[in-house]
């Protein structure tokens, strides 16, 4: 595509970067097949090509955001199937990125938007605070019909419609010690995990140790910064970036990491991607990048390393591909091969490349869009007839548990079941092996 930036423009190393990201587009139109909210609205504008259109014009004459280019520019899920299926290597990731912290600087939404973002970055990156706004949802839930009738106070609803009934207790991230580890691996903490299914981290230590491997928590790590990064939030993104790599640093400087495992492939996607997001930071740069090369999903490192011998357990999964795993960070065959290894009969659904609506706020701040995409990949799922669906990332399970009839669990937890470990509490209903 060609592009005709004005050299003060790309005097900025991110309007260098998305001039670079556009005039690799061709126009082909691949990307639409793909992308869910061109499946399910049919608009050009919100499909990968039309809203790069947007981006361009926007950026290149260096314009006020409109109203349209940001109503489309927020329907997208960052599910980056687009960059899957691009044959240009089109890095729509940064691109979208860009477009958004542009728009959180040049556009004044509507006050009621303006104020519930501000909550969701307030609250969200904060597990303390994500807790004690959970326990107030069911004061609130009452009140769930007016707020949906209410278009200003919709996600309100949304928040309400995604709360669990029941706030598992805190578990806290402690570190452990093997006299004779086979490696040495930090966890990152995560923010809305622990709160929501904190038996996923517990799930990972187990089969970790079980295998020989040391796992360590980083005292003073955070959110990874996605929540606040895809909302716009460029500045939040990198200080929850710099916290992050200066604790992992530190660690590393205690003793040496063989890497840094992630549970929420959300999560997993931004940090991988600090060595960009920090590039022009130079008290951080090369840091950034160090991290960033040592980040890996769960997934990946258990498919390097030995694990217990499996016993079979009669189960058939439904394996939902994460879109931040298999888009954002290509891990496609790591988790089915481990559940099909580890004895479990594993079966894809149809559409596995659309996303469930989750992606970190979508649900709340498109809740429509969202609760047609997650319905839809539900139906697909449970087409499969499978005793339990399996994903490896929060959002996903929490998403999906709202619509499908099967329960919904961690790749990693009938990893451990099925070494040892103890039967998922979410599956306690089917009959003893």
């Amino acid at each position: 595509m060609q592009t005709s930036f004005p050299p003060e423009a790309l005097a900025d190393p991110a309007m260098r970067a998305s001039e670079a990201v556009i005039r690799k587009c061709v126009h082909c139109g691949f990307c639409t097949a793909t992308c869910p909210t061109y499946v399910l609205l049919g608009d050009e504008l919100d499909s990968p090509r039309g809203r790069i259109y947007l981006i361009k014009d926007m950026l290149e004459n260096q314009r006020e955001p409109t109203a349209e280019v940001v109503r489309h520019v927020d329907r997208c899920l960052s599910c980056l199937s687009c960059m899957t299926t691009c044959p240009s290597g089109v890095n729509y990731m940064h691109l979208v990125d860009h477009a958004r912290a542009y728009i959180e600087e040049h556009y004044e939404r509507p006050r009621s938007e303006r104020l519930f973002r501000r909550l969701l970055a307030a609250i969200l990156p904060y597990p303390e605070r994500f807790r004690w706004a959970l326990t107030l949802a069911p004061l609130g839930k009452p009140l769930r019909p007016l707020l949906s009738a209410i278009k200003p106070l919709r996600p309100l609803a949304a928040m309400l419609d995604l709360a669990p009934a029941r706030i598992p207790a805190p578990a806290p991230a402690q570190s452990t010690r093997l006299p004779a580890r086979k490696g040495r691996v930090a966890l990152l903490q995560g923010c809305a995990e622990p709160v929501l299914r904190p038996e996923f981290r517990a799930a990972t230590v187990r089969l970790l140790e079980r295998c020989g491997h040391e796992v360590v928590f980083a005292p003073n790590e955070g959110c990874c910064g996605a929540l606040v990064h895809h909302m716009g939030r460029e500045e939040a993104a990198r200080e929850a970036a710099r916290r992050n790599v200066d604790a992992w640093i530190t660690e590393i400087e205690r003793a040496p990491l063989d890497a840094i495992l992630v549970t929420a492939s959300g999560c997993g996607t931004t940090i991988k991607d600090y060595g960009f997001l920090l590039r022009d930071d130079p008290a951080y740069a090369d840091k950034a990048a160090q991290i960033s090369a040592l980040a890996l999903d769960v997934s990946e490192y258990l498919a390097r390393i030995d694990l217990p011998q499996a016993g079979p357990k009669g189960v058939t999964v439904a394996y939902h591909p994460a879109c931040s795993l298999q888009h954002g960070q290509k891990v496609t065959e790591a988790p089915k091969r481990l559940l099909a290894q580890a004895g479990y009969t594993v079966r894809t659904p149809a559409e596995a490349h659309l996303c469930c609506g989750s992606a970190g706020t979508y649900n709340i701040l498109q809740a429509e869009i969202a609760n047609q995409l997650g319905q839809r990949k539900a139906d697909h799922l449970d087409r499969l007839d499978a005793d339990v669906v399996a994903t490896g990332n929060v959002g996903c399970a929490t998403q999906i548990a709202r619509f499908s009839q099967a329960p919904v669990v961690h790749t990693v937890e009938l990893l451990d079941w099925a070494t040892g470990g103890p039967k998922p509490a979410a599956l306690k209903h089917l009959p003893q092996e």
